[in-house]
């Protein structure tokens, strides 16, 4: 039998240079696309800097500042479920397994006799695939969705609410995107970060094809840092599909 031999000390180095070069080629591209989100967009899109009012930092774990709460109020950890008959007020952050939890929730209230009609959101975001997965079973059950006056709907939030049959947002509620991880874990190669990247935004991108939405609203989240938020006019809320009503 042949002699097995190890790999010589000039074949390693020139394997691993590889695969940093491929590495540092491909973290390049994730710096490039940063760099994009201090880009100027015509029509005062994200990216147009300090004086773009349409930019907020974005803080998941607490509701935006108010007159009443200068430092914002705490959001909970995961979503929580109030409300009677065929209403549920549904707030907090978007936890790992809430799509199970919803899903819970809705089908004990329908045994009850009080089958949900109108999700009222109030959420700072959180599990991208979560909200996917809640979006698809609200509009299996037809139900609508709401952001009401004071609430917010940010991050993944919005693909929750793309779920709606009926969507609306309030005049003074607050519909915003920005760019998302998807289950990144920072002791990965770059080449894995960005793989995991690419899926997470075809999954949104189907996702928002098949509630209905414009996958144009995919620029401004990707413009915009994760520790900002884009907060989307009423004008945009329109062209993308989001709201189904003008009003």
């Amino acid at each position: 039998m042949d002699e097995i031999r190890p790999p010589s000390a000039r074949s390693l180095r020139r394997a691993i240079l590889a695969v940093l070069a491929v590495q540092a080629g491909i973290a390049a591209v994730l710096v490039a696309m940063d760099l994009l989100a201090a880009l100027p967009r015509p029509g005062g899109a994200p990216g147009a800097g300090p004086a773009d009012r349409s930019v907020r930092p974005y803080i998941p774990d607490r509701h935006p500042a108010g007159p009443d709460t200068p430092r914002g109020r705490p959001m909970a950890e995961r979503l929580t479920f109030e409300g009677t008959g065929d209403r549920l007020q549904v707030s907090g952050r978007i936890a790992p397994g809430d799509a199970d939890r919803l899903l819970g929730e809705l089908s004990r209230r329908a045994r009850n006799g009080d089958a949900i009609r109108l999700l009222e959101l109030d959420s700072t975001g959180g599990s991208v695939r979560d909200a996917l997965a809640i979006g698809r079973t609200l509009r299996e059950r037809g139900i609508d969705t709401a952001v009401g006056d004071g609430a917010i709907c940010f991050s993944a939030c919005p693909y929750m609410f793309a779920g709606g049959v009926e969507r609306s947002v309030a005049p003074d509620g607050r519909l915003g995107v920005h760019q998302h991880y998807f289950g990144e874990n920072t002791f990965l190669p770059a080449f894995m970060a960005v793989k995991d990247i690419q899926r997470g935004q075809a999954e949104v991108m189907a996702h928002l094809r098949e509630m209905g939405i414009d996958p144009a609203l995919l620029e401004p989240a990707m413009r915009t840092p994760p520790g900002e938020i884009y907060l989307l006019d009423r004008q945009e809320l329109i062209a993308f599909r989001l709201v189904t009503s003008e009003d």
